[in-house]
């Protein structure tokens, strides 16, 4: 219900934004059933986002630079922002397609950047990282043929996890 309204929001203030988190992974075709929305925004936006999360009536929960988590009233769910900054994360934003959702054109991250994205979360929480490496999984599989896998055992080894990648690609074969 909140998508739209935070789409037309984000335009209407002239914000960057892409999907990440499971409605982006449900867009890499790998099915995830979620509860809150997840964006990526330039940092340089946060406070624009900040104002119009609180307009919208949401509470902030949680606010660093890199991210933002807010919780809405009945039926809203919770938004989470991830904000670009650094050199991955705002390739990523730049790199971000262009899918229809609910009657509304989105961006989300590319494949390759969700797993990036997943690589760094479950590196930063050992607790994700069973769920995580499914949705790496999910993702290589849906979209066989059409992945830049440079730019994925690029994510691996910048954690240095490139020999996680081999195995995942040698059992997929």
């Amino acid at each position: 219900k909140i998508l739209p309204v935070l789409v037309q929001e984000f335009k209407k203030n002239d914000i960057d934004f892409a999907l990440i988190g499971g409605l982006a992974l449900n867009l890499a075709g790998v099915a995830r059933k979620t509860h809150d929305v997840d964006f990526q925004v330039l940092l340089k936006d946060s406070d624009k986002v900040d104002a119009i999360m609180k307009g919208l009536g949401y509470q902030l929960l949680h606010r660093t630079e890199n991210v933002a988590n807010y919780h809405g009233a009945a039926g809203l769910g919770q938004v989470d922002f991830l904000f670009a900054h650094r050199k991955y994360a705002l390739k990523m934003l730049a790199n971000a397609e262009t899918h229809p959702v609910l009657g509304i054109k989105i961006r989300a991250v590319r494949p390759e950047d969700l797993i990036g994205l997943k690589v760094q979360s479950s590196t930063n929480d050992a607790q994700r990282k069973e769920q995580d490496m499914l949705d790496i999984k999910g993702i290589l599989q849906a979209n066989r043929g059409t992945l830049d896998l440079d730019r994925v055992r690029e994510y691996f080894r910048l954690f240095k996890r490139e020999k996680e990648l081999d195995e995942i690609l040698k059992t997929a074969e």
